[in-house]
């Protein structure tokens, strides 16, 4: 892609999603993630590629949908109260259908059927910015409104992705749709405490940010697409594979990597409210999430390739991709535990 265009792309992606952050009207917030939305299409087109081309049709139908459904529910909330502000979105049929909107566009459970599909779709680049940014604008819409919301509503959104997002990774081969998976059932945990702890919900999209930006730059470095694909691995790079391992298992939400912390203090605050059951059906669910992690573990690290005569030149060859990003990443995604006072400190 020309470098031109490409610097244009991102600039709006950044342009809408602060567009949406900062405004605290609707129509405001409307334009910032159709922005988002316009701004992306072409980064997942730019293959020319028929896979590529289905998966930015879907994703922009279903963006519009979200859409449209945000613009009715904000009209029917200024016709019911008087209110654009996106704080006072008190009425209950319009706030059910804001929610529902902004569930679509993250790709929560039961509206995240276009999630696999779409990022199996698109280059790892593209599946990066999907997966990470374009989380943060409507969650950012998601934290403003989840006061007014009914709590049965936010429970059942967590519940059903943590579940989903476990039982759907379980029987997949394709990485990226696995990574989708992964999404699902993470957004579960953010959605989960967003009405009772806002900074529990901030802390786990931030580690959840670092985490995926690692794994998808590691596979982008080993250039890896499939699980088969990513058992030559430890054969070309055995210091990755060891630490992709680690990264696989913060994901999981194992100590004392980063991805323990968010659970641990999500866990701490559902017990507190009373919702015992709650609490343990998410733990439970998050042990289905952890399995095909550990699975993607035993691929990469305990699995060796069979070495056929005509396979033998990659191996041979030295990667020139830049590492200080995937280094970094890395670090973040596997060391951050001892320093989950201090966050908790600044995001209260």
């Amino acid at each position: 892609m020309n470098p031109y265009v490409l610097t244009i792309l991102l600039s709006s992606l950044g342009l809408g999603t602060t567009i949406t952050f900062a405004s605290s009207h609707w129509l405001l917030a409307w334009m910032g993630l159709e922005i988002n939305t316009l701004a992306i299409a072409p980064l997942m087109a730019h293959q020319h590629h028929p896979r590529a081309v289905e998966a930015t049709t879907k994703y922009f139908l279903t963006q519009a949908i979200a859409a449209a459904m945000i613009l009715f529910a904000s009209t029917t909330n200024a016709w019911m109260n008087g209110q654009w502000e996106i704080t006072q979105l008190t009425h209950p049929i319009a706030s059910t259908i804001a929610m529902t909107a902004l569930a679509l566009k993250i790709g929560l459970a039961p509206m995240h059927f276009w999630l696999p599909e779409v990022l199996q779709g698109i280059d790892l680049n593209t599946g990066l910015i999907l997966s990470t940014w374009q989380k943060l604008a409507p969650f950012a819409l998601i934290l403003q409104m989840a006061e007014n919301m009914h709590p049965l509503m936010l429970t059942s959104l967590a519940l059903l992705s943590t579940m989903i997002g476990g039982w759907g990774g379980l029987n997949q081969t394709q990485l990226r749709k696995i990574l989708a998976y992964s999404s699902i059932a993470h957004l579960g945990w953010m959605i989960m405490v967003s009405q009772m702890a806002p900074q529990l919900t901030l802390i786990a999209l931030s580690t959840y940010i670092i985490m995926t930006t690692a794994m998808f730059l590691t596979l982008k470095n080993t250039n890896s697409t499939k699980i088969t694909t990513l058992a030559t691995t430890w054969t070309k790079t055995p210091t990755l594979a060891a630490l992709t391992s680690f990264t696989l298992l913060s994901l999981g939400g194992l100590p004392p990597l980063t991805g323990f912390m968010p659970k641990w203090l999500i866990l701490q605050e559902i017990t507190n409210q009373g919702l015992i059951t709650t609490a343990t059906i998410m733990a439970l669910s998050a042990l289905l999430s952890l399995y095909f992690y550990l699975r993607l573990t035993y691929a990469m690290t305990l699995t060796l390739s069979p070495h056929p005569i005509n396979s033998i030149t990659p191996w041979r060859t030295q990667t020139k991709n830049p590492t200080l990003h995937l280094s970094t990443s890395i670090v973040l995604a596997t060391c951050l535990l001892p320093l989950t006072p201090a966050i908790t400190i600044i995001l209260t």
